[in-house]
């Protein structure tokens, strides 16, 4: 990525010089297959005589007009910059250029249905992939007017932020085999907008027009998605999930939804979960379900749609001045999307989701050596690009719950609304926000700002109980540890939840809370006098309710009432809480792996949340993979796989659990007889009642043959004539990769690694799935020196989208345990490599420290 890294010193510098006001962009989507033709004209004030310069990747520029002035392109246009000398008080630019389409899902990508052949467009401009589309002063405090015009074929939809008008022009283009004619939308001008949430959406888009209500009267509101999957496209559930946003949030902000109109639209090959463009907000097409999904993956959607609407306050009306404060904009809106979730929508229990999915991320991010303060320093673009991550998303979410939880959430709301009102349209800093919010609570926010915001580490905390001759408490305390490499005691607000177990007149046997106690902590021990003279329950739940971030562990009654009883908890937050903790002492070390095993397994068939439920499988998957030891991993997998298959049996007929169950059953299988099962239930010959057999869960079996060396390209071809669509596509490109011969191995690693033209982004990620899902990790020994040997050189090539997904994917974490000097080989290259960017040696060293886990929760498992 040489030539295209920006640093926040020369942002800053071109802040103090420029102020833009407008930018005309034309775009012409029909001069070739490869590269559009994108003019933009752009108005700005300046300092006089000072010299700045303007962003912009492209394959060719053709014309660069400075206030009247010819610049020659081969002097001026140089590493994604246009050097704009001698500048005016008031200063018109037009630049003329030919941009590049992407296929990895940054800039404008480009995509060709393998159905129909029809293309479909979309831009990805976070972070700094505006300039891919059109001369952008590509940073966040450079706000502008933005006017788009687009020539494209008329058979097409063209969206952006703000409605458009339609009229036909001269001229024909070929496209999926037929002539078309072309057309052109004129967009009105939008209000003063970040440039990274600017979009172009462009295709032959099947559209469920719509509108919603808003304070200021009603808007249009449609949802697109690919002509292909329109049969699946459940538009009112999604618009009805934003309807219930809108009234939550003009309501809980004091401030009426600030766009003109709210499109959603379903996008192929997207790299996240959505993007909040204003207006015009693009979402994975994965989110259109065309199998049966599992409720977790319905319940993440409602999120998702309410997390992107949460956006358009905070983020595209007031925007960050710098990617310090990315994590602002993104925990905010996770955090209140989770609100809105439980208080508008049918997920009344997403605070236990938020629980099991978003703070176990949050906690093994900050676990990581790469760990940093919530509000981390982003010196250059590059910086920001790895810092997505389960701090800036999960960690900071986690602590404004905590915060709402302290100062009052009427008050933390009427400090947001006061927020939006004095900063719209303009840029802040978190300051601004906690200034705010000290007014309409009358807390000082600063030693808390200090503690959370700016110390990066997670501390553990624990009981320490005492009890007298008749098992009543005589002493109870809350211990808190902090991490040697941050050690920092914070102040928590935390629950104190103590359950006994229940028998029923029916005989079931139920954990029901018998005592509680809400207080705060800080230090490394905190005295709870309330509980003293308390009757010592059987199990004692510290940070019971879910209000602090922190690891919790459980004393050694508390954990036998846990591993024999877990299930019986009437409370599924507590449960998840209890379940949460046992991974946490697994993953550190203090419970061995195949006891954590046992515990997921005598325990899942009872949990009554989907995401609960999704969440133990992929840990489940990880206690296997990673932290049972060597000598007894490939026993306790086959063991686990069966007794899946046994739980899929049981299951309700046409249930979550059963689908789920499947799923994993699928992945794990690695016996004769399981494998056998799985050609079963592929051609028909075996059944479960209520199972459908449907396109994916048809991919996940063949999937599972591939990695037991049952099924070969014949298979997957033939699999792919039954499926012939994009998720067809993607998921053969798994099955290819995870075929389990030495030689198909090294045709996925080359197709990845070696290849003279990339694959598509979706592909990629898929690919590289697959090639990490083995049942015999031998197969993947040969790889770890190329894999060392590679990574500069993808770093380098590849764009950080593409570059990243492999650096992280194919890292040979695996190998754990199996490899005697794998962590030598992460040694050397890092020792060899320190002039590397530091976000490719964080890359590195993450990968690192998931061995050295695997390492030392294998030697507890032994």
């Amino acid at each position: 990525m040489p030539g295209t890294n920006l640093t926040r010193a020369e942002a800053e510098a071109r802040a103090a010089i420029i102020s833009t006001e407008t930018y005309a962009v034309e775009l012409d989507l029909t001069t070739s297959e490869d590269t559009f033709r994108s003019t933009s004209t752009v108005r700005f004030s300046a300092t006089p005589g000072e010299a700045t310069f303007i962003d912009l990747i492209a394959p060719t520029v053709h014309r660069i007009t400075l206030n009247g002035v010819e610049l020659d392109p081969a002097e001026h246009f140089a590493d994604s910059r246009i050097a704009l000398p001698d500048l005016q008080a008031d200063n018109e630019l037009t630049v003329v250029a030919d941009c590049a389409y992407m296929n990895t899902g940054e800039g404008l990508h480009r995509f060709i249905d393998p159905e129909d052949g029809e293309v479909y467009l979309y831009s990805q401009f976070e972070v700094a992939d505006t300039r891919r589309v059109y001369a952008v002063f590509e940073q966040p405090d450079l706000k502008a007017a933005f006017t788009f015009s687009v020539i494209a074929p008329e058979h097409w939809h063209v969206l952006s932020n703000n409605p458009g008008e339609k009229e036909s022009v001269d001229g024909e283009v070929a496209i999926a085999g037929q002539t078309r004619g072309k057309a052109r939308w004129e967009f009105s001008e939008t209000t003063r907008l970040p440039c990274y949430v600017t979009a172009i959406v462009a295709g032959p888009y099947h559209r469920v027009a719509g509108t919603i209500e808003s304070r200021k009267g009603t808007i249009g509101a449609d949802v697109y998605c690919r002509e292909a999957l329109a049969e699946f496209l459940d538009a009112d559930v999604i618009r009805g999930d934003a309807q219930a946003g809108f009234t939550f949030y003009e309501d809980k902000f004091q401030m009426d939804y600030p766009f003109e109109k709210y499109d959603q639209i379903f996008v192929p090959e997207f790299n996240a979960g959505a993007m909040e463009n204003a207006g015009c907000v693009t979402f994975l097409e994965d989110y259109v379900f065309r199998s049966k999904a599992a409720e977790a993956r319905i319940e993440r959607r409602t999120v998702t749609v309410l997390h992107e609407l949460a956006h358009m306050w905070f983020g595209d009306l007031v925007t960050m001045k710098w990617w310090n404060d990315l994590w602002l904009n993104e925990s905010f809106a996770e955090y209140v999307s989770t609100v809105a979730t439980v208080e508008t929508t049918k997920w009344k229990d997403n605070w236990v989701t938020f629980n099991s999915l978003e703070k176990t991320w949050a906690a093994r991010q900050d676990q990581l050596p790469s760990t940093h303060p919530i509000m981390a320093d982003i010196a250059d673009l590059e910086d920001v690009e790895v810092n997505f991550d389960g701090i800036t998303y999960a960690k900071g979410a986690s602590v404004l719950k905590q915060l709402a939880a302290w100062v009052g959430q009427d008050e933390f709301f009427a400090g947001v609304a006061e927020y939006f009102r004095k900063h719209h349209h303009s840029n802040t800093t978190l300051s601004d926000l906690l200034v705010e919010l000290e007014a309409t609570s009358g807390r000082d926010l600063s030693a808390w700002s200090e503690a959370w915001l700016q110390k990066a580490g997670i501390t553990t905390l624990r009981p320490q109980i005492e009890v007298d001759t008749h098992d009543d408490i005589a002493a109870f305390a809350v211990i808190q540890e902090v991490p040697k490499e941050w050690p920092t005691y914070r102040p928590h607000r935390i629950g104190i939840g103590g359950y006994d177990v229940v028998v029923s007149d029916s005989g079931e046997t139920r954990l029901e809370r018998t005592m509680f106690v809400e207080t705060d902590i800080s230090g490394p021990r905190t005295d709870i006098p309330e509980l003293v003279g308390n009757h010592r329950p059987a199990l004692i739940l510290v940070n019971d309710e879910d209000l602090a971030y922190a690891k919790v562990r459980l004393d050694e009654q508390s954990l036998a009432t846990a591993v024999e009883h877990v299930s019986g908890f009437s409370d599924p937050l507590a449960r998840s809480m209890v379940l949460t903790a046992a991974w946490d002492m697994t993953r550190d070390g203090e419970m061995p792996a195949r006891q954590f095993v046992d515990l997921v397994l005598s325990n899942i068939a009872h949990e009554s949340q989907s995401t609960t439920v999704m969440v133990l499988l992929r840990q489940l998957a990880t206690a296997l993979s990673l932290y049972v030891h060597p000598d007894h991993a490939e026993e306790t997998c086959s063991e686990t796989a069966e007794a899946l298959w046994l739980l899929a049996i049981e299951s309700e007929p046409g249930s979550d659990h059963q689908l789920q169950f499947v799923r994993a059953f699928a992945s794990l299988a690695c016996t004769d007889i399981q494998l056998d099962n799985l050609q079963g239930l592929l051609d028909g010959k075996l059944s479960l009642g209520g199972l459908d057999i449907d396109s994916d869960l048809a991919w996940d079996l063949l999937i599972g043959l591939a990695v037991g060396g049952r099924a070969n390209e014949y298979a997957i071809e033939l699999q792919l004539a039954r499926d012939a669509t994009a998720s067809g596509q993607r998921r053969a490109a798994h099955a290819r990769a995870a075929m389990a011969t030495p030689e198909d191995k090294r045709r996925a690693w080359d197709s990845l690694v070696n290849a003279d033209k990339d694959m598509p982004n979706a592909l990629q990620f898929s690919a590289t799935a697959g090639f990490m899902h083995v049942n015999d990790t031998s197969l993947l020994e040969p790889y770890v020196d190329e894999y060392f040997a590679s990574i500069r050189r993808i770093y380098n090539d590849k764009t950080n989208e593409m570059a990243t997904g492999l650096i992280e994917g194919l890292y040979p974490v695996l190998l754990a345990g199996r490899v005697d000097d794998l962590q030598d080989k992460a040694d050397a290259w890092l020792a060899e490599n320190a002039d590397a960017h530091d976000a490719l040696k964080r890359l590195v060293i993450e990968g690192r420290d998931g061995v050295r886990r695997a390492l030392e929760n294998q030697a507890k498992d032994k």
